[in-house]
């Protein structure tokens, strides 16, 4: 056996308590006001993608940034998205991110992701509850829609 010149690093799950409080989501209006608690006074000015992990009982159990970009989209990488539902034993999940154009229709590359994301869930025994697009007055669900 080749001994390598660094060390191992330890890998671990590592939460940090919020003020924002756990909720159950029961339809897409709850998610969609919900998730607004992630954004601030940026919503208009550039692309942000995130997780919101759920239970069973699509009780909120937490939420993580998957990337932020500029104003005309952001990177998601779904290896990203499989850590956290992992890590956390997630049952569902809603990815969400907004449109600072304020434009509410999704692009050909929105479907293409919820697609992706949608590919990996029975990997997990999780289910890909929604895909919400926030602008700053409205939201768009992919389940609402049937696009799911």
């Amino acid at each position: 056996m080749k001994t390598l010149k660094t060390n191992l690093d330890l890998l671990s799950l590592k939460k940090t308590k919020t003020d924002i409080p756990r909720v159950q989501i029961s339809n897409s209006s709850d998610a969609a006001t919900y998730i607004r608690n992630f954004y601030f006074d940026d919503i208009e000015i550039y692309e942000s993608f995130f997780l919101l992990l759920l239970n069973r009982n699509k009780n909120t159990i937490g939420y993580a940034k998957i990337s932020q970009g500029g104003v005309a989209g952001t990177v998601v990488d779904v290896k990203f998205i499989a850590k956290y539902i992992a890590d956390s034993c997630a049952s569902g999940v809603i990815i969400c991110h907004n449109h600072p154009s304020g434009n509410l229709q999704p692009s050909t590359n929105d479907i293409k992701v919820t697609q992706r994301v949608k590919s990996i869930m029975p990997y997990f025994e999780c289910a890909l509850v929604d895909h919400i697009i926030l602008t700053e007055s409205s939201y768009f669900s992919f389940a609402d829609d049937g696009v799911l």
